[in-house]
């Protein structure tokens, strides 16, 4: 049996911490239901306009007629999406630095992060720690740690208002990165496992010219120097892979975690993470990659940023071309929290797409959570935890009102 079977102690305790951050409410709330009427209800295939009635903090009835009492919060006809799942977000790591050498207290940058988090609807989020330094990033592997900790300490003081599991993201050219990851994945925050390979000419950065011209931009350095750097770190670091990766995989096996791929840009990259029992391509780079990863029946997650700018900020695949393909089953925010909530809405809102919004509000709630094992939330149903966002429409622009996580009021 996986380890994500046994997550639910861990959101419960978690939930627990929540309301003694605010008791009033969670008192308030076992003396009476929470009740939402008047709302356009995102279910997983349908919009149903009525109530929703929370109990105890779980959804015990969906009635499609407006509620008649006055006391029962009246939605005014806005929308009423279950909180958003992100899988993937390294948003945290911007808060730590909030300047180029300014280092942030590790405890505030997590309480700025959560902020930012639920101020987008995300109620669960897995925060994409990377565990080993990168070229660009070589103090990853001293900050992991602290983050980490800060995190334990934010949550257990009952400080976050939405709720953080982790999601390491493993390193494969740093020689130190599989101690690091035995040091920290028996943490019961951590679900998720993913493997990535930062170098240029590869993956991610495949178009080595963009890379060397992009790299020069902003050092300053000219395109011969920097080729020059490129050819002396692939030299140094170009075999480290081949010994690192195959002990993370290991590692995320042994205890059931899912494991996920990064960047995968070649059909190898795909073929060789099927081959490790890898279950999800995180960002493909490529056509070729991701109708690939949809023959070894793998998921595949897209970058919501990339649908909000109309296209990737490194030039390669524009997720728009993999949802013409149905080639996307999650979103995850990356780098902008709310991108999420507004990718789902422009997905539906595009006629050229054959996503209805339902469709599009799967992607970022039920199919993530599913991907990280969650059986409590992700929908709007009966049984399931009332993890619930009240979205209004403004020209277009999809916006929270009101946030609930298992029925308490958090925004």
């Amino acid at each position: 049996m996986s380890r994500a079977a046994f997550h639910p102690i861990d959101t419960t305790r978690s939930a627990l911490m929540l309301m003694a951050g605010i008791a009033c409410e969670s008192a308030m709330r076992t003396a009476a239901p929470l009740v939402l009427s008047n709302a356009r209800i995102i279910l997983a295939d349908r919009i149903a306009e009525g109530t929703v009635v929370v109990r105890d903090g779980v959804i015990t009835e969906i009635d499609e007629r407006r509620s008649p009492r006055p006391d029962d919060i009246d939605c005014g006809g806005d929308y009423l999406l279950p909180g958003l799942v992100d899988v993937h977000t390294d948003h945290f790591e911007k808060h730590v630095y909030p300047r180029a050498h300014v280092r942030w207290d590790f405890l505030r940058a997590a309480l700025a992060h959560d902020a930012q988090v639920i101020g987008g609807g995300v109620t669960t989020v897995l925060d994409s720690l990377c565990v080993g330094a990168t070229t660009d990033n070589p103090e990853r592997a001293q900050i992991l740690k602290p983050m980490i900790e800060a995190l334990e300490k934010a949550r257990d003081g009952g400080m976050l208002k939405a709720e953080h599991f982790l999601h390491l993201r493993c390193e494969v050219t740093d020689p130190e990165t599989p101690a690091l990851t035995e040091a920290h994945i028996d943490r019961p925050i951590v679900r998720l496992v993913s493997v990535m390979e930062h170098l240029p000419g590869i993956r991610q950065s495949r178009d080595l010219d963009a890379y060397v011209f992009r790299a020069a931009k902003s050092t300053g350095e000219s395109h011969d120097r920097v080729g020059e750097k490129i050819d002396i770190l692939l030299a140094e670091k170009s075999h480290i892979g081949a010994t690192v990766r195959p002990k993370i995989v290991d590692l995320a096996r042994r205890r059931g975690l899912t494991l996920l791929s990064h960047d995968d840009t070649d059909i190898e990259h795909i073929d060789l993470a099927a081959d490790e029992g890898v279950a999800v391509s995180e960002f493909p780079c490529t056509i070729e990659a991701a109708r690939e990863a949809r023959s070894r029946a793998m998921q595949i997650v897209g970058g919501a940023p990339n649908i909000v700018r109309g296209g990737s900020q490194s030039g390669n695949i524009a997720v728009r071309q993999l949802l013409e393909e149905k080639l996307v089953d999650i979103l995850a925010s990356d780098y902008v929290p709310r991108s999420m909530l507004d990718a789902a809405f422009l997905i539906a809102a595009d006629e050229s797409l054959d996503y209805d919004l339902p469709a599009a509000v799967r992607m970022v709630t039920k199919a993530p959570a599913e991907a990280a094992g969650f059986t409590d939330r992700g929908e709007i149903a009966v049984g399931r935890r009332a993890d619930l966002v009240r979205v209004g429409l403004h020209e277009g622009h999809p916006f929270p009102r009101q946030i609930w996580r298992a029925g308490i009021r958090v925004a």
